[in-house]
């Protein structure tokens, strides 16, 4: 399908969804993605996820993480609390997941695979939420997005050590691939005065030449190197943008978090749409389906109270810390991603993408509605 064409119907379906959602009181997210599955593979196949939809998909999330991180300060993010929310919250689940499939008679490899799938995070959906209640700079907003960083460092390493399972993956090799992660979180610590320093520069000699757009393509450079670093050394490159939007948060220009808003209203709907195209139900069996029903409710009651119970011990009220559990719920893009991983490398089957597939839809789209009965009133 001609690309354009496909651009047209996403951004009209995004429309669609957006005013169906708030016709029902309801996120803009849960109606983008409800109306993904309505056009996509599933039902009437308008749209199907090809490299082009997958590009702008990515390009959504870039967006809407990095406008994101603008409003997080990084002090509030590398927290002793938040590592200790996503440890608890990524453990549990891994086991679980594992034991389940296991149980159902998965092999070894693909048991452990589906309990890795299990312990991602995707911010995504749970950042928006928080972003159209107005509730990004509260402390438990804080915990949820810091938390969910950490425990996509804490994936990778996992996913790190089942790849050496089929692939004979060495101590040395996954250390080197932990400490790549580490060192960038670290590094982007380090460069964060000169980069904001520079940013600050440009600013200066764009305002005296009244031309402010530079300032804006100034701050994208600085996110779009920050996600191509992320995804070369493994990490998700929205981890890699979030963490570029809270390196630049210090500089707080209103025109950097204008422009990129509006970067992110187009690009960002077309990727809760997306989201809701990948998802393809003609592939899954009867029992498949049995084990992913299942495996959804492990997945969503291992996450929310992996995260519950560290949330409260850390100084979270009750209802904070059942927030903070729901807000780290979402599997979304990164456990499909996850599950390409496994199908293109031979480690799972067809059937069993299928089944991540679907517990990483299911958790998404559930989070929004129990999220926001769970936070409190905008501000």
């Amino acid at each position: 399908m001609e690309v354009n064409f496909q651009i047209t119907i996403l951004l009209c379906a995004a429309l669609f969804g957006f005013v169906l959602a708030r016709r029902f009181g309801q996120s803009a997210v849960i109606g983008e993605i409800f109306i993904g599955i309505v056009i996509g593979p599933s039902l009437l196949g308008l749209v199907a996820y090809t490299e082009s939809v997958s590009i702008l998909a990515e390009l959504g999330a870039i967006f809407l993480l990095f406008t994101i991180g603008l409003e997080c300060n990084y002090k509030h993010i590398y927290t002793v609390r938040n590592s200790f929310v996503a440890l608890l919250g990524m453990v549990i689940p891994l086991v679980a997941g594992w034991w389940l499939a296991a149980a159902f008679g998965y092999s070894s490899i693909e048991a452990i695979f589906i309990g890795v799938a299990l312990t991602a995070t995707s911010i995504a959906i749970t950042a928006q939420v928080l972003k159209e209640r107005k509730l990004i700079n509260k402390a438990f907003a804080r915990t949820i997005l810091g938390a969910a960083v950490v425990d996509d460092i804490l994936s990778l390493l996992a996913l790190g050590i089942v790849g050496g399972l089929s692939t004979e993956m060495n101590l040395a090799s996954i250390g080197q691939q932990l400490l790549l992660a580490a060192g960038f979180v670290i590094g982007a610590l380090i460069v964060r005065k000169p980069v904001n320093k520079l940013v600050r520069h440009i600013d200066k000699v764009a305002v005296g030449r009244r031309d402010t757009k530079v300032t804006i393509f100034a701050a994208m450079i600085v996110a779009f190197s920050y996600a191509a670093t992320a995804h070369l050394i493994g990490l998700s490159s929205i981890v890699g943008a979030f963490i570029a939007g809270v390196t630049l948060e210090e500089l707080r220009f209103p025109r950097v978090k204008e422009g990129a808003a509006y970067f992110d209203m187009l690009f960002s709907a077309i990727f809760f749409v997306s989201l809701g195209v990948l998802m393809d139900l003609t592939h899954m069996t009867s029992e498949a389906w049995i084990f992913a029903i299942i495996l959804t409710v492990v997945a969503v009651l291992t996450k929310l109270f992996g995260c519950l119970f560290p949330a409260r011990w850390t100084g979270h009220t009750w209802k904070e810390s059942f927030a903070v559990g729901i807000g780290m719920v979402p599997r979304g893009e990164v456990a499909m991603i996850v599950g390409l991983i496994g199908l293109t490398g031979g480690i799972i089957s067809q059937s069993t993408y299928g089944v991540i597939i679907f517990m990483a839809f299911i958790t998404t789209v559930i989070a929004p509605f129990f999220l926001q009965w769970a936070l409190p009133k905008k501000s």
